[in-house]
């Protein structure tokens, strides 16, 4: 009776190896096919980066897309280094991303938790504050 349950015992321990011998052939056919067609291969969802994108995006929010805003109002306002490397001073376009964040706060009331609300505040706060600030400073003036 012993070499009964032995016998029954064996099977197990070989399917299971099978089954770990065919999973990993598998991945390394999987692999191989990955790496011959790169190209051919899409993107798994529309709009997403291929795998060997060097970035991570952090996941969108509220505080992402006002914090968005506000770093192009600041570029335009100057506090931050163009393309070029030289500040920008576009006050119509600074003002315009202002003016885009209050809309955001005034569409947004009543739906923000509390953390949104100071942050949305301070940050138009603070841009109010530089847009004013610039505004009265003589305009750069550009070499001749």
């Amino acid at each position: 009776m012993s070499d009964d349950t032995e016998n029954k015992e064996d099977p197990k321990i070989i399917i299971d190896e099978d089954w770990k011998s065919q999973v990993e052939a598998e991945k390394a056919a999987a692999e191989d096919q990955r790496d011959e067609t790169p190209a051919e291969s899409p993107p798994e969802e529309p709009g997403e980066e291929p795998a060997d994108n060097q970035f991570e995006l952090p996941p969108a929010s509220f505080s992402l897309l006002v914090s968005s805003l506000a770093t192009q109002a600041l570029a335009a306002l100057g506090q931050m280094p163009g393309p070029d490397g030289k500040p920008m001073h576009e006050p119509v376009i600074a003002k315009h991303h202002i003016d885009t964040l209050g809309v955001l706060q005034e569409k947004t009331k009543g739906n923000l938790d509390g953390d949104e609300i100071v942050m949305l505040n301070n940050v138009l706060h603070e841009l109010r504050m530089a847009y004013v600030n610039l505004s009265q400073q003589a305009p750069p003036q550009s070499p001749s």
